[in-house]
């Protein structure tokens, strides 16, 4: 599985973005598999953002996000989406979006083996 984000870009405090996530070669063929956003700061570690999985029937977020962040997967595009509003200059970070095939419900970096190369998102105040 080969993963592949974007949308990031410089947006004002307050503003909206979407980003998105295509997967491409051997998708899982099962419906365990769970696909999620994370985000890493300069100096800080990555941390997860929003998750997805059940075929989209489950999604869980970070405190940080809830209320602001919408996660959503297009199963027949293999596309998964992650809808930013009203953005905080503390959201400011590469986005990554990732998979695992058998989800444990764990959230931690470790547990998802596929990675796409990241997105800069930059909110100015």
């Amino acid at each position: 599985v080969q993963l592949q984000a974007s949308g990031g870009g410089l947006v004002q405090a307050g503003d909206s973005l979407r980003l998105s996530c295509a997967a491409s070669g051997r998708f899982f063929n099962n419906n365990r598999y769970a696909m999620a956003w994370f985000r890493q700061a300069p100096g800080k570690e990555r941390e997860f953002v929003a998750g997805i999985r059940w075929s989209g029937k489950s999604t869980h977020y970070a405190d940080s996000v809830k209320g602001r962040f919408t996660i959503s997967q297009d199963n027949a595009e293999n596309r998964m989406y992650l809808k930013m509003n009203s953005l905080k200059p503390e959201d400011t970070a590469v986005y990554y979006c990732a998979a695992t095939e058998y989800s444990s419900g764990s959230s931690a970096p470790t547990d998802f083996h596929f990675w796409g190369q990241g997105t800069q998102v930059t909110v100015s105040s």
